[in-house]
Formats: C-alpha cells, structure tokens, sequence
C-alpha cells in the first residue's frame, strides 16, 4: 500500500522539485519502506512505498521497457500473476515481480481498458510520454483514494488531502454545499470535498488528462448490474457463493510480509478469518480490541469465534486482544489531519487503535467490511422493506400518528437503547417513501441545520442532499426499492464513509487492510441473487449465514449486528463536556460566524441536560470545528 501525489503544469513550466517532495512527505505515513520521484519538463510524479511484495524491487515511478511509460501506484492487484502471463506470451519484458509493472504493460497493450481487466483495489497515475496523456484510475468500490485539482495553470492530486495541501495553488475556499451535504451524511459525497474546486475520482472511473490541451475526459468501466437475476437455486447458489468467497481470501493471502486478520467475533469478520485459518498452513494472526463500556466490549463474542474457528482450522489461531482507552482526545486530533476534510463516523476512532494495535505485528490485515452492503445486512434494509407496506396510509396520518407515539419516548437516550431504536423506527415509519432513505441515514436533520446557520450561510442556496441520492437511484439497475437503496450505498456510503474510514484509519498506522466481501466478482453474483436469497423475513444476510453454518455457533450466526461504535452522548454528557463546550462555543464555527452561538449553546444544554441526543449533531461539529483550527488558510469569502 502507498501513496501518490504528481504536478502536471499546463503552462508549461518545470516542476519544482521541493514542491513535489514536500507533497510526497506530508504521505510517508502511506508508504514508510520506499520514496521516490520522477520529473520530466513539465511533469512531476512522486510515490511512497509500504512494501507488500516484491520487497527488493517495485522502486517507484516505475516505467515500461523504455521508459516512455511510467507509473505511480497505491494498491494490490490480485490478478497479476494471470495478467502478467499473458502479456509475456504478448512480447512485454518484465524485470520486477511485483504487480504495478503489470499495469504498465498492460496500459501499454489495451490503453485505458486496461482498468476493467484488473481485480484488486487501486487507484494509479500513468504518464504517457509518447502521447502526451495522463491517465489516472480508481478501483471498482472505491477502495483506494484520489484527489484532483485543476485549473489553468496546473493539475495536482495526490492520495490524501494532505499532499496537495502542500502546493501553493492547492485552493482555501469552502464549499459550503460540501460542509451542508457533510453534516447530514458525516462524509462528503464524491466528487465534491471541502475545497472549491476539489474532486475525488469517483470509484469505478478513469480521468485522461491530454497534456497538450489540459482537455479531461471522465469515464465509468464498471457497474454492477443488479436487473440480470441468476437462475441458481438457494441451494446452488450457496455453493457457488462458497466457492467465490475462498478464491476471494485466497487471492489476498498474497504478501512478502506479516498477515492477520481483524476479528470482531461479528458474522462477517469471522467469516473471513474462517477461511483463512482453512486455508493457511501457519497460525491466523488475529487481533481484537475491547472497551470498558460493556455496551461496546465484543470481546466475548470474538472469543467464541475464535474457539468455533479452531475446531475446524488448518491451526490454532494466534489470538491477539487489548482493552484500549476510546477517550482520548489527542488522538481524534490526530485523525482529523488525516483525513484531510471533515469527516465524522464516529468508528474512526475504534478503527484507528485497532489498525495500531495490528500494525504492532503484522503488515496486513483482512477484514469483513463491504458484506452488509452486498449482503443485505443492515437494518435499514428492513426498514425499507417493511415501511413500504405504510405508504397506503395517508402522509399526513403517518406523520399525526406515528409522531404522536414519539412523544411517549425517551427523546434523550442513545440510539443503541431501546427507546432510541424505537425512535428511529418510528420517525421513519412517519417518512414520505421518496425521501425515506436519506430520513434513515440522515445524522443532521434540516430545521436543526436552518436554526444553526450562521451570516456565512446568509446567501447560500443548498441544492437538498436528497438528490445525491435520487440522481444514484436514477441510475441503478435494480428494480425494488431495498435493491435500489443496497446499489445506492454500494456508489454511495460504502466508498464515502466505510471505505474512506478504514483506508485513512489503517494508513495512518502504515497497515494494509484487505477486503474479500468486496472481490468484484463477490459482489458481480451478490447482485444477481433475488432479494430473498439475502433477506428472508427479518433474516438478514442470509445465504451468507447459509454458506457458513458449519464455522459458526447458530449464536454468533443470527446475533444483532452491534457495530464498531463508540459512547458519544455518554461522552459529551461526561468527560468531554468542557472540550465540547469550549470548541464549539470559542472556537472558528462560532467566531467566523458559520453558526449562531445561541443555537449551538442551546443545542449543548439540551443534550447535556438528557432533553436530548443531539450526540451526532454535536460530534459533526466537534470534527469540523477541529478540521478549521488545523487549516487556518482556510477562510471563505464572507457573503453575508
């Protein structure tokens, strides 16, 4: 795993060497083993190296055989010994073993087709000399990062935030449209961030820059189509999901370094690790971490997996647990920097001490993320199934009736107590089926967002973040309303905020972590089975649960999902009620005027006083009032 960064000046000027360094340190944390950098005229392209493969070699740029191509590249290419066959039997000379000379050589045969022949995660920049192009390409779901920025002059990206903020055309100007969508998802939809006139490559797409022009072309390769149903029994259908799941851990099992696997004792987590201590010759590393809130502690859980796991494995897996400290505030800070942009799931943290707590002995990890997206296995998929069968009710009933239930609730308890969950059911069963989706997921809802805005929003006219949502719904191949939700997250929340979770959290700590759920031929079949195969009834993630009975007790296959989360109304209420209440009523949001202080104090006293749970709400402005403080050259024009 690694980092890139490049300057391309469409002026023509040369590229400055201490520029282009500057913006490949500020990502040594990506790639510790290796740094290097290539300018040619007006082309500079830089790369950070953690070393998976090939330890001797895989220097990067790395160029073709007459180094007319080069490349810098952040991933793994689980195909390259396949791949690289073929293009020997083609003529093409290599001289490493690792897997970004194939994307060379193949780049040199098929031009960009060549993303849709590569299955890994990845995202790459390729400089084509002869043809005076650059091609720059993302992986299938968004797994590996990259930024872009460009205007007249030049044409910058690197894998984090942090790199380009080390040029001085990297622009400073908000986008409010970005901080309003940021507040109701806790992550900032692609192609949009922060920064005016800064882009993400989308997940799935290819960006060709022509060097001569500075015209871009922007292009999708892939999409998984959910229209086309298989005519595979369950039963079958089980086999073959069986099947594709021990090739897709098979293939990652690659690596010249120290392996591990994350082990939560939840049904995906345990799964992979399954399959790997079946597959392994030595001992599974696996790493769990607990809590002292027990609501939040699954060591337990992960224990039971363990001792279902080794009775069944090649051998015993080495077993790796440690009570870690959430509260630490020192280290949010940390985070923030990283990922460069206001970014709140409140996972992050949990997530960041279990990648430094792996990273203590291995290299790589494998984990179970992208399963509940590809698999049914949210409960949002439930509730959109069920709440449905409401919509022949009236909406002004709905609302009349099911609010008046709410009003008997506690409004101030945590969402992972009863009354909290009974809220939430209730408000969405209340929802217009249009808008029910983004009711779901929605942290941050609109009136709060109008009673807090401040003089800087005074002229700004946001375009509603439903249609994000509504444009992805447009676009999907799926016919039923969960279908189209599961193909929306897939576009959508798995790459702006599980992905972008684990790929800073894990890089930070210069881990590599690994996703078998999302193989793109896993997730190519999970989309072609009917619904029921992975809903049945309230069952959720069901022919997962079928085709991995036998590595599981029934308990730890129908347990309630419970998540990697953290105790945030608890904090706020507690221990970090001076912090909050001195960022956000002292601090930038408040001075410059992006929100009302008699709003948010007023917010702060009815969480803190158990009125209500306002945890997500104040978390959301916790981080960006943090991510301000670390960018002081951030300062929008004031339009009030």
């Amino acid at each position: 795993m690694c980092g890139i960064a490049g300057i391309i000046n469409l002026n023509g000027k040369p590229v400055p060497e201490d520029i282009l360094i500057r913006m490949n340190n500020a990502q040594a944390h990506r790639g510790p083993d290796d740094h290097g950098i290539l300018i040619d005229r007006n082309v500079g392209l830089a790369h950070r190296r953690l070393s998976i493969i090939d330890l001797s070699q895989g220097h990067q740029p790395l160029g073709n055989e007459d180094g007319r191509i080069q490349i810098v590249f952040n991933g793994e290419i689980y195909n390259c010994l396949e791949l690289r066959r073929g293009l020997e039997q083609q003529g093409h000379i290599f001289k490493t073993h690792c897997d970004t000379e194939v994307i060379v050589h193949l780049y040199e045969e098929y031009g960009a087709a060549c993303t849709g022949k590569l299955a890994g995660m990845f995202a790459f920049a390729i400089y084509d000399s002869v043809r005076r192009k650059m091609m720059f390409a993302r992986d299938r779901l968004g797994k590996k990062p990259l930024f872009y920025f460009k205007n007249s002059e030049c044409f910058l990206f690197s894998s984090e935030l942090g790199g380009m903020k080390m040029h001085p055309a990297m622009p400073a100007e908000l986008n409010l449209q970005a901080i309003h969508d940021y507040l109701s998802l806790q992550y900032i939809p692609c192609p949009d961030t922060v920064f005016k006139g800064v882009c993400k490559l989308p997940p799935a797409h290819y960006l060709e820059l022509d060097l001569e022009s500075g015209r871009t072309v922007l292009e999708r390769y892939w999409r998984a189509d959910y229209s086309a149903k298989t005519d595979l029994s369950f039963e079958d259908a089980v086999i073959k999901l069986r099947e594709l799941l021990f090739t897709a851990v098979e293939r990652r099992l690659m690596s010249d370094v120290p392996l591990g696997a994350f082990l939560s004792g939840g049904l995906d987590s345990s799964i992979i690790t399954g399959i790997m201590s079946r597959l392994s010759k030595q001992p599974v590393k696996t790493f769990t971490i607990g809590f002292n809130d027990p609501k939040y502690d699954e060591r337990n859980y992960a224990r039971a997996a363990a001792e279902a796991i080794n009775r069944q494995a090649n051998c015993p897996l080495e077993y790796h647990e440690k009570v870690v400290d959430q509260n630490d505030f020192p280290v949010l800070e940390k985070l923030v920097d990283h990922y460069g942009e206001p970014y709140s799931d409140a996972s992050m943290l949990p997530t960041f001490l279990l990648s430094k707590f792996t990273r203590e002995k291995v290299t790589v990890a494998l984990s179970g993320d992208g399963a509940d997206e590809v698999f049914a296995g949210y409960e949002r998929y439930l509730l959109i199934k069920y709440s449905q069968m409401l919509d022949v009710i009236p909406a002004s009933l709905r609302t009349v009736f099911f609010g008046s239930l709410r009003k008997f609730l506690n409004n101030g308890a945590g969402e992972r107590t009863l009354s909290g969950r009974l809220n939430r059911t209730l408000r969405i069963a209340a929802s217009s089926g249009e808008h029910r989706y983004l009711d779901i997921i929605n942290r941050f809802k609109e009136p709060l967002k109008k009673q807090l805005y401040g003089a800087r929003f005074d002229n700004f006219s946001p375009r509603d973040t439903y249609e994000i949502f509504k444009a992805a719904s447009k676009q999907a191949t799926a016919a039923g309303a969960v279908e189209k939700v599961m193909e929306t997250d897939l576009y959508t929340y798995l790459p702006g905020d599980i992905l972008t979770k684990v790929d800073i959290a894990s890089m930070a700590c210069s881990l590599e972590v690994r996703n078998p759920f999302l193989d793109h031929e896993v997730v190519e079949f999970a989309a072609s089975l009917p619904l029921e195969y992975k809903q049945r009834g309230t069952s959720r993630k069901h022919i997962l649960k079928e085709a991995f009975k036998d590595m599981l007790t029934p308990e730890l296959l129908n347990r309630n999902k419970r998540g990697f989360g953290v105790p945030l109304a608890a904090w706020f209420r507690g221990p970090w009620k001076a912090i909050l209440q001195e960022r956000l009523l002292e601090g930038r949001l408040i001075k410059e005027e992006f929100f009302r202080k008699d709003a948010v104090s007023k917010m702060l006293e009815s969480h803190c006083s158990s009125q209500a749970d306002f945890s997500y709400p104040l978390w959301s402005l916790l981080l960006l009032e943090l991510f301000l403080e670390q960018n002081p050259q951030c300062k929008p024009v004031f339009r009030g």
